[in-house]
């Protein structure tokens, strides 16, 4: 048995489990709880997609392909970010990852050196903050709760010192549902112009947005090409979750980094997956649609459920969470998530797993079953009621 006290990296043993999957592991294989915990869609993947990838296994298509990913799959990409202002090489600014978590990592570990800063603008997906670390780099936390869930400009200009190399955003956003108005992200473009660092704009959520909203990207302001690295992917508008199939779009001098990061640790992303993601985007569209309607009709019953509930909310305007505030409870994220599950048998997320300002929310996910929804909403409401005795 190997008892060196340096057996595993300091790095990997100082890095917290996710604070997500701590919540997923307790359900699992429980059938009297409802879960509002992972975001992952309700829907199977669209048939289009499925019958795609079904005729490349009958075909025998199980090949590695290309570090970059099938040419195919990159001109669709090129094609689908040109609808938002976005326009990249498909030969040499776009790479095809194992989901947008590959994405993230492999861009981090691309860019980053010790002792760089990089501003992460919180609460966020629970991925940014460790991958960033195992960098050795140095996390400067946003708290956006001060603004509504978003960050604005001024806030960002303020934290940038001589060491910042990188700004994180995510919009829609994980975990909060909200998006950065395009006037607030154009006074971030210039920002980011000035200071000359990089953006990463994580967009996985930018087909779910509601109320005649845009999505609007970072990138396609004048001049930003040459400073943005777009992330996207296919499991959560897609609901391709189980595919693990995302993509990058950066500069060619980037990428071309990013790509022997690719190379090694991954060699390519599954290529079924990315047969049926191309599918998607030639003839998917009316589908994703389909989901995008539901999801909104749940989000309205979500909303104004926990307002009677008299737990104030931010309206998402995209992704499929909502993060009421809970503090009028008088319990912590912790506290009240932990009493839901073991008395009410309805799984949420601690808000306070997300970061700075998630402290006092929980997030909750309404790409669930609208009559579990339903179920879910009248078992938090007695909690809170019983709080109030």
């Amino acid at each position: 048995m190997n008892t060196r006290p340096d057996k595993f990296s300091k790095k990997m043993v100082a890095t917290p489990p996710s604070g997500i999957r701590k919540f997923f592991d307790l359900i699992i294989g429980r059938d009297d709880i409802i879960s509002l915990g992972v975001g992952e869609p309700d829907f199977p993947t669209p048939w289009v997609m499925r019958e795609e990838a079904y005729y490349h296994l009958e075909q025998g298509h199980t090949s590695y392909t290309s570090n970059w990913g099938l040419q195919s799959l990159r001109d669709e990409i090129a094609k689908y970010e040109a609808r938002y202002n976005l326009h990249y090489d498909s030969k040499k600014e776009i790479l095809v990852t194992i989901g947008v978590s590959e994405a993230v990592d492999a861009v981090l570990r691309t860019i980053l050196n010790p002792d760089d800063e990089i501003l992460i603008c919180e609460p966020c997906y629970v991925s940014y903050q460790p991958l960033a670390e195992l960098c050795d780099a140095k996390l400067v936390r946003l708290d956006t709760s001060i603004n509504g869930f978003y960050p604005t400009a001024e806030q960002i200009e303020q934290a940038i010192t001589p060491k910042t190399k990188a700004l994180m955003i995510c919009s829609p956003s994980n975990p909060t549902g909200r998006m950065i108005p395009s006037s607030e992200l154009e006074k971030i473009a210039e920002v980011i112009k000035k200071y000359q660092i990089w953006v990463l704009s994580d967009e996985v959520y930018c087909e779910l947005v509601y109320d005649d909203k845009t999505h609007v990207s970072i990138g396609s302001f004048p001049g930003m090409k040459e400073y943005s690295i777009i992330l996207n992917g296919f499991s959560k508008s897609f609901a391709m979750t189980g595919w693990r199939i995302g993509f990058v779009c950066a500069p060619a001098d980037l990428m071309a980094q990013v790509h022997k990061l690719h190379q090694y640790s991954s060699i390519c992303a599954p290529i079924m997956s990315q047969y049926a993601a191309a599918e998607g985007l030639r003839n998917g569209f009316s589908e994703v649609e389909k989901m995008r309607v539901s999801y909104q009709q749940r989000r309205n019953l979500m909303s104004k459920a926990f307002k009677d509930m008299g737990l104030p909310v931010s309206e998402p305007d995209g992704a499929f969470y909502i993060f009421p505030d809970i503090r009028s409870t008088g319990l912590t994220s912790e506290q009240f998530a932990k009493q839901l599950i073991e008395e009410y048998k309805v799984a949420v997320v601690p808000g306070n797993v997300f970061g700075a300002g998630g402290e006092g929310f929980i997030r909750c996910c309404y790409a669930t079953d609208i009559v579990k929804i339903k179920e879910a909403l009248r078992r938090i409401g007695a909690l809170v009621e019983s709080l109030k005795k």
